[in-house]
């Protein structure tokens, strides 16, 4: 039976689990959370109370790129390996990043539009970044490092029949697209648990605490509630509704039919949020993801499954479970297999095996494929040995032809290239001088476009601000929620804008905030927390008009 301890690490916070595997046979030897102010003394405190000191462990990467390129399906290995470095360069350049400072790896999948066309779903993690966690987990067996968002999907019992989703909402989300049972997509949303846990523990003054009340927080209930609850649910809504508005964006361009969305990370562990995702997303199923290999019958309450599942899949990856080629680890050369060859001399048989005697005999060897007398037969030590001499020669000789033709083949390469480089350069030169005329005339017409865009430009301005005020009425009315009244709209300066709303339900309040966020209504909109007087809670929202 092998095991793997998987660690999932944040920045106050590690979520451990412990697993094995017998065949087919996987289960959960011990889990946890543990949360640390000196990162090396709580590794030691999880190895130790795991027993794990001579387990292999997986952990996650920090701050990983993801790109997408697209390849021609025939390449060789060698020929696709150049080509996607050759497309890491290029977006590096336009990024202004030096490659030499990335680790890459990347995952094929196949083009469902185009057969003759791979997909590549392209991993960098910066060297200074994975040193720095190999550096902290030095002293214990770190087998693999992955990318969370390809680890996830090891907790779900694959169905090829379906497409869907995964939103691991931790310390950020990550949210992992599956199509045909293979990860297609996966994007980064830098909202997450970070931002609530944060605005909680600044009133609390303890991350634990923070953490606790996320955990036992029941979303959209109106009864039995708290004052002190509600302070946290308006710190909670509008971080859950920007992450639903980035889902929700997610859907609607996948050219595949999303079948089911699943919810993991901290922010699962809050009471009705799958039934808060249905609601806002509505066509699409949403469930909470429990590892498939759970039983149901289990004594442990599932939820504090639920709680480590990046945990969990991250050891699953470790047990060669899901998607490989993304391991991150660099292994050491004293740790790969090496075979010694060893050669063991012996006297010929009937001779004496005496150290002297036998010494004599190799010499004597050694004296006769040095003495040949040409005018003697040869016995079958020698023409062995002569046979073995000729083949050594005709390799050599054959080498040596082979080596001739391809040194001329390279030559004539070489030569067809300088040729090639100065036909490209004297085009250059061409292009060159061409340029300069179209830049002469460039400079001339923008001198004219610039005129007639200052002619045009007051009558523009003025009916852009002509239509957009009731542009944005009508957006508004169209956003609006049934429970959120309008007491104002003031056009302040040029183009900002000031509403004045209210409602009796924070999370009405939100929804129409996050609506005019990412429907674009108004640009860097910003809101206050809410004043409640009586049954109403009062906002004020402001923003540019787009």
């Amino acid at each position: 039976m092998s095991n793997c301890l998987g660690l999932y690490i944040e920045n106050n916070l590690i979520k451990y689990a412990k697993v094995s595997k017998d065949k087919n046979f996987i289960k959960i030897d011990s889990f946890g959370i543990k949360f640390f102010d000196e990162i090396n003394e709580a590794l030691q405190q999880v190895i130790e109370e795991t027993d794990s000191e001579k387990t292999p462990i997986s952990i996650n990467l920090s701050d990983e790129i993801y790109n997408y390129f697209d390849m021609f399906a025939l390449l060789t290995k060698n020929d696709l390996d150049k080509a996607v470095t050759t497309e890491f360069e290029s977006y590096c350049m336009d990024n202004g990043y030096n490659p030499n400072a990335f680790e890459t790896r990347y995952v094929i999948f196949n083009d469902n539009d185009s057969k003759e066309k791979l997909k590549i779903i392209h991993i960098a993690e910066n060297k200074m970044d994975l040193n720095k966690i190999e550096k902290q987990t030095e002293n214990y067996r770190v087998s693999n490092i992955s990318p969370i968002s390809m680890a996830i999907p090891n907790l779900i019992n694959g169905n090829p029949e379906k497409n869907f989703i995964i939103v691991n909402m931790e310390d950020i989300t990550t949210v992992t697209t599956v199509i045909d049972n293979k990860i297609s997509n996966v994007e980064k949303f830098e909202e997450g648990s970070n931002n609530i846990l944060e605005k909680i523990n600044s009133k609390e003054n303890s991350y634990l605490k923070a953490y606790e009340i996320c955990k036992n927080t029941t979303i959209y209930t109106e009864e039995d509630k708290n004052t002190q609850e509600e302070s946290y649910i308006q710190d909670m809504i509008p971080v859950i509704y920007d992450i639903l508005g980035f889902i929700r964006k997610k859907v609607n361009e996948s050219n595949e039919r999303i079948d089911k969305i699943y919810i993991t990370g901290t922010l699962a562990l809050i009471n009705n949020i799958d039934l808060y995702f249905e609601e806002y997303l509505l066509d699409t199923a949403c469930e909470i993801i429990k590892p498939y290999f759970i039983d149901n019958k289990t004594d442990i309450n599932i939820k504090d499954y639920i709680e480590v599942n990046s945990a969990i899949s991250l050891a699953l990856m470790g047990l060669d479970e899901g998607v490989a080629g993304v391991n991150f680890k660099n292994q050491k050369l004293s740790n790969k297999i090496s075979e010694i060859i060893k050669m063991d001399l012996k006297p010929e048989k009937g001779k004496s095996k005496g150290k002297t005697k036998g010494k004599s005999s190799s010499n004597s060897k050694l004296g006769n494929i040095i003495k040949w007398d040409l005018g003697e037969k040869f016995d079958k030590t020698e023409f062995s040995l002569m046979r073995t001499a000729i083949s050594l020669l005709m390799f050599a000789v054959i080498y040596s032809g082979f080596s001739a033709l391809l040194n001329n083949a390279m030559n004539n390469k070489q030569q067809e290239a300088e040729n090639s480089i100065a036909t490209t350069n004297n085009q250059i030169k061409l292009i060159e001088a061409d340029e300069q005329k179209v830049e002469s005339k460039t400079n001339e017409y923008t001198t004219l476009i610039n005129n007639l865009e200052e002619i045009s430009s007051n009558s523009s301005d003025k009916n852009k601000t002509k239509n957009a005020i009731p542009n944005l009425l009508n957006q508004i009315m169209g956003a609006i929620p049934s429970n959120v009244q309008i007491m104002s709209i003031q056009n302040t300066t040029d183009t900002h804008i000031v509403i004045q709303a209210r409602s009796p339900k924070y999370e009405q309040l939100g929804f129409f905030i996050a609506t005019i966020k990412n429907d674009g209504i108004l640009q860097n909109t910003t809101s206050t927390a809410g004043q409640k007087d009586g049954e109403l809670i009062t906002i004020k929202i402001e923003g540019d008009l787009p």
